[in-house]
């Protein structure tokens, strides 16, 4: 499984226009960069489809936002940190930008498309945070 998820992020990143080496090793993640983290709470009733997710949206997203997205990832949701608890979230997508100014000329005339495709892969309304990087990961 570990495998098989870790190939599907090369393979997404290699659709992206990524290098593997730079889309996988923290070395494209600075100090100051622009982290937009995109969080699917986990709640009764809700789907997502992951498979959709990380084939179709998160590479649709990445050609739209081109050179101005700098790195990108996914988090499937495994476990939570207590036991017998549900995950609080089943998916995490991150995307990363030299600055705001990237972040909003990329995210700006793209967010109406990238929001119309949110019901083909999940029924929930999905969180945004737009964060600074304090230290490289």
């Amino acid at each position: 499984m570990k495998i098989k998820f870790s190939l599907l992020l090369v393979v997404l990143a290699l659709l992206s226009g990524f290098h593997p080496s730079e889309s996988t090793k923290s070395s494209k993640i600075k100090k100051g960069m622009i982290k937009v983290a995109i969080l699917y709470p986990n709640e009764e009733g809700k789907t997502f489809n992951m498979d959709y997710y990380s084939t179709k949206h998160m590479p649709m997203a990445a050609s739209l936002f081109g050179k101005s997205l700098k790195a990108m990832s996914i988090d499937k949701g495994l476990a939570s940190g207590r036991p017998n608890e549900p995950i609080p979230f089943l998916a995490i997508g991150y995307f990363f930008f030299d600055d705001m100014d990237s972040f909003k000329s990329a995210m700006g005339p793209n967010s109406q498309k990238l929001g119309a495709d949110v019901p083909n892969y999940t029924n929930i309304k999905p969180i945004i945070q737009v964060s600074e990087v304090h230290t490289a990961e």
